[in-house]
């Protein structure tokens, strides 16, 4: 149907998603930069959705039981942030879109969790958003069956596009949302067939109906500048008979510009100012830049006003429930740390340190699990199909799948990425902490949603496990080298690698009580001894790098470890002191924790003076930091670890062959000497 005649036909409708389509085309225009194609094209969809299905009040931004909405496309971040806008989110004011992209303005280039209320997770790197959504979808259905559907009945809706379905994240997301059952995911598809480069056509031929239909979702179609159309098909879309939901919807990518429309003209650049003004002319909106007539907005606030009523509701069941229960449900949705982690945690270093186990820390790290996981309903772990290699998975947990959303286990997989952004959405709604497995050197297929995590502040654990060269056989495809740079080389993320039971123990009292950062727990495939033989109530941990061992007398020499190769710096100190060097063993379980120490706690670990050598079985890079004086010279420093790739043959072998052992240290140190 030509666009005049859908103005005419519908012309209430018409003037809402006009609405949309001028913002989106003035704050893209006075930025000089964005997207304004996929907003006008989904404009009609949007309107639809938030109009007459999305269970939302612009008064209460962070109500739990509203809809989850994500815009997987977040290139078209216009279309979320005129939608809150209009419908009356406070934070979203007329200034914030005319600052569109620009310096301190909520209204990133991308949505960002965190900036504006509305935003439920980050988005812009193609197929974050569908993924993401999945953890969303698992945690409503886990609340569900937890607290009933009084408190917890609500659905996942996201906007995707064609390079979101393209990546290939996406895949390992429908597939594991088709495998759940997560039939209150519901996907809709903007499908206009243009991508960057020109058509979709140009780079990819799949059936994306087949495709999701062989992961085992329903799928519909509808017409998406027909808004009774769209309504037909969302509204099928929310009968829920255990599969989750693709709604393609057929659009025309800057829907109404007569010279770009269709085209991929209007992906990512503005339109200029001679085509607004033949595209106003299209809408028949004959308004100034920025401008909402009072009856439009009138209407559009009075959608934002429309869940109200069923929010209060809500309120009024969270209110009448018995005062335990209703603390239970305050206490899981708060994501506050929970009370009981710290006793559990301290029980665990005690008897540790007593019985002093030699175990790898991955097993430590199961320990620390079979402690924490009774008394903290809200842990959810899994693996990428490395459960009985990662040891996350717990007696108490259960199985969470299709059959038992009770469960709190998750059997991801071999989907590294996919599990990793399902996490991200677990923690984003609410309710959970999870963790999730695999190897150290699989942060490679994770990083994608680990960096998400990082950048938003959610406090997902990443359970690391067969941390280097000492898994051994397996061979260098395996072994981790470059990854823990990587990691500490990434902004608002704790990397620990602990060397005992103890450490393992503080290393995740950290992780499961911020609120702020994910975690990364690196942790061996060997058997390591217990160090901290010694109980403190102190989480040493927590400063990052503390001393191991003293040296017997003013230290000529400080030793710095962490994780297995701790235990060689305690050998190494041993033959130092024996030949008349006194030596300090640092252990640096965290070197993001110790950089944030005050710069009197880091001269008393590390003073001026001593000589030093770093030993750990991977890269030098992110060590030169610690061996650098506090004024900025080179102290007399070395480093013991890795200068390339792993190889195949036995741990000890490995590390006797790559010279990291207390031998090689001790030459070093004498060396420096």
């Amino acid at each position: 149907m030509p666009l005049t005649e859908r103005r005419l036909a519908d012309p209430d409708h018409w003037s809402l998603a006009s609405a949309i389509r001028a913002l989106s085309m003035d704050a893209v225009e006075a930025a000089n930069s964005g997207h304004p194609g996929m907003p006008m094209g989904m404009a009609d969809v949007a309107t639809v959705l938030w109009g007459k299905h999305l269970k939302f009040d612009a008064s209460a931004p962070n109500w739990f039981d509203r809809d989850r909405f994500i815009l997987s496309a977040g290139h078209g971040s216009m279309l979320i942030y005129s939608l809150l806008h209009l419908t009356g989110f406070e934070q979203m004011t007329l200034d914030q879109i005319r600052n569109f992209r620009q310096w301190g303005a909520i209204t990133a280039g991308h949505p960002e969790y965190g900036h504006a209320e509305g935003v439920e997770t980050t988005t812009g790197p193609l197929g974050q958003g569908i993924a993401t959504s999945v953890g969303f979808a698992m945690a409503e259905a886990k609340m569900r069956a937890e607290f009933g559907e009084e408190l917890c009945d609500h659905r996942t809706w996201v906007i995707a596009g064609d390079g979101c379905l393209m990546e290939g994240i996406s895949q390992e997301a429908i597939a594991l949302a088709g495998h759940l059952r997560l039939g209150r995911l519901i996907v809709l598809w903007d499908d206009n067939g243009i991508t960057i480069d020109g058509k979709v056509s140009l780079s990819d031929s799949t059936d994306q109906i087949k495709r999701f239909e062989a992961s085992g979702w329903r799928t519909l179609i509808c017409d998406g500048h027909d808004a009774a159309d769209i309504d037909r098909a969302l509204t099928a879309a929310r009968e829920d008979d255990g599969r989750p939901v693709l709604v393609a919807c057929r659009t025309t990518i800057g829907y109404g510009s007569a010279k770009k429309g269709g085209t991929s003209g209007v992906h990512g650049s503005p339109l200029g100012a001679d085509e607004i003004k033949a595209t106003r002319l299209a809408y028949a909106w004959d308004h100034a830049d920025f401008d909402i007539p009072d009856d439009i907005r009138a209407r559009w606030l009075r959608i934002g006003q429309r869940g109200a009523a069923a929010r209060e509701a809500w309120a009024a069941r969270v209110d009448a429930l018995p005062a335990d229960q209703r603390d239970a449900f305050a206490a899981r949705v708060s994501g506050e740390a929970n009370p009981a982690l710290a006793p559990a945690i301290a029980e665990l270093k005690r008897k540790a340190s007593a019985e002093t186990p030699k175990v790898a820390t991955r097993k430590a790290s199961e320990m620390v699990l079979a402690a924490v996981n009774p008394v903290l309903p809200e842990t959810i772990g899994g693996s990428a199909d490395l459960t009985g290699s990662n040891l996350t998975k717990t007696a108490d947990l259960g199985v969470f799948d299709a059959q038992n959303r009770a469960g709190r286990y998750v059997y991801y997989g071999i989907r590294e990425h996919g599990m990793a952004a399902a996490m991200n959405g677990l923690a984003l709604h609410g309710g959970f902490r999870p963790y999730g497995g695999t190897f150290l050197c699989f942060t490679d297929y994770a990083r994608g949603a680990m960096r998400l995590s990082a950048l938003m502040g959610v406090p997902v654990v990443y359970v690391m496990t067969h941390d280097s060269i000492g898994l051994g056989e397996d061979g260098p495809t395996h072994q981790p080298v470059e990854h823990l740079a990587m990691l500490r080389a990434t902004p608002n993320t704790w990397t620990f690698r602990p060397c005992d039971v103890v450490e393992t123990a503080e290393a995740w009292e950290l992780a499961l009580s911020t609120d702020t950062t994910p975690s990364v727990l690196a942790l061996s495939r060997q058997n390591l001894p217990t160090l901290r033989t010694e109980h403190r109530d102190e989480n040493l941990t927590a400063r990052g790098a503390y001393v191991l061992r003293e040296a017997s007398a003013a230290p000529q020499a400080i030793l710095l470890a962490t994780g297995s190769e701790v235990e060689i710096a305690v050998k190494a100190a041993a033959a130092l002191e024996a030949d008349g060097i006194p030596t300090r063993v640092v252990s640096v379980p965290c070197m993001e924790l110790f950089r944030d120490q005050d710069d009197a706690y880091r001269a008393e670990v590390l003073p001026e003076g001593p000589v030093r050598v770093a030993i750990e079985a991977a890269v030098r890079q992110p060590w030169d930091w610690l061996l650098l004086g506090e004024r900025g010279h080179w102290q007399r420093a070395d480093f013991v670890g890795m200068t390339g790739f792993g190889a195949s043959a036995p741990a000890d072998r490995l590390y006797k062959e790559f010279g990291i052992t207390p031998e090689d240290t001790v030459a070093k140190v004498k060396a420096l000497l």
